[in-house]
């Protein structure tokens, strides 16, 4: 067994994008479990845009992490030692045990994954990544069959899912994304019907409205900013903006204006509305279920960009504002299981 627990905690809050010098890599011995409590080696790290967020001292749906405390995150990875009756040493579990290759969990902080499926699945679509965009497209969005969908960030982890899960509820299907290479990916594999390359178009505006012909019923927003509002210009009658997320925002160190096309809500009747998954963690076996029968069936296809080793995580985390990963990103701390 390890002797050494890695960690890299918070070291400063970050101005704009994060730097090497917010983040400290220490190690510590690793502790044994203590009544009720287990002990687990985690094997892969989920990086997320959220993550960004908690780093700020400001309030949000979660308590910003502590000047130097473990950074947040969430994990998979295998039961070494337990004194708690639900788990068992070998189980495959999951929680939001942090930025280190050991952590000692409750119960409670622990969901026991099925030994079929893959780890990283785990953090993928049949994780937080496939639940979010559930949730988001179908109890938010609330596409019918026939509709428009244009989805923003469409390469990335949750924009990908989002789309898939369109075509199966009979959408068309639009996703914008950065790069040529990701653009073929969504047409391609992902069976997007159209993908609109934000990085090598002259007017975004114009290649929305040539994209979505019939105007957009249901657009997906993890991005913000001046795609927001230009997305606004082109929604129909009743139409549904999902917030998921804001990414072009999360690094910003002036105020950020609002749209400015926000009267398009008013003027279409439309809703914009926002939310967090953890409100649906009570039907997460419902998600599960939908989202297992499309992989099974050929219907949900993904891609995971795998980094290894703990102390990269902290480089790792830029590549989701650079726009430098397709699919989801994880960090392999430790051999499979």
């Amino acid at each position: 067994m390890e002797v050494e627990n890695l960690q890299i905690r918070l070291a400063s809050r970050p101005v704009g994008l994060p730097r090497e010098s917010d983040f400290e890599v220490i190690g510590r011995p690793i502790e044994d479990p203590g009544p009720d409590e287990v002990l687990v080696r985690n094997v892969y790290l989920s990086l997320d845009p959220a993550m960004r967020g908690w780093m700020d001292d400001r309030k949000s749906y979660l308590p910003p992490i502590a000047l130097g405390d473990v950074m947040r995150g969430l994990t998979v990875g295998e039961v070494l030692v337990s004194n708690h009756s639900d788990f068992s040493a070998g189980d495959r579990v999951q929680g939001v045990l942090g930025w280190q290759t050991h952590a000692i969990a409750t119960g409670a902080e622990l969901t026991l994954l099925p030994p079929e499926v893959p780890l990283r699945v785990s953090l993928g679509p049949l994780g937080m990544t496939g639940l979010t965009a559930y949730f988001g497209l179908l109890e938010i969005g609330k596409p019918k069959t026939g509709e428009t969908v244009l989805v923003s960030g469409a390469a990335g982890a949750v924009g990908s899912v989002v789309g898939q899960i369109a075509k199966i509820e009979g959408c068309r299907v639009v996703g914008i994304a950065g790069g040529p290479e990701k653009c073929r990916w969504l047409k391609e594999d992902l069976g997007f019907d159209e993908a609109i390359d934000y990085k090598n178009t002259e007017d975004l505006g114009a290649s929305i409205k040539a994209a979505c012909h019939q105007g957009i019923d249901v657009y997906f927003d993890n991005v913000g900013g001046p795609t927001l509002d230009t997305a606004l210009r082109y929604i129909n009658m009743a139409a549904r903006v999902v917030i998921c997320g804001a990414i072009s925002q999360y690094n910003a160190t002036e105020p950020v204006p609002g749209p400015a096309n926000y009267l398009a809500l008013l003027v279409q009747r439309a809703r914009m509305e926002g939310f967090i998954v953890f409100d649906y963690r009570e039907r997460y076996g419902e998600a599960l279920a939908y989202l297992g029968t499309a992989l099974r069936e050929g219907d949900l296809h993904y891609r995971e960009d795998v980094v290894s080793g703990l102390r990269n995580a902290p480089a790792a985390l830029l590549r989701l504002f650079d726009g430098s990963n397709t699919g989801k990103l994880l960090v392999q701390l430790g051999p499979e299981p």
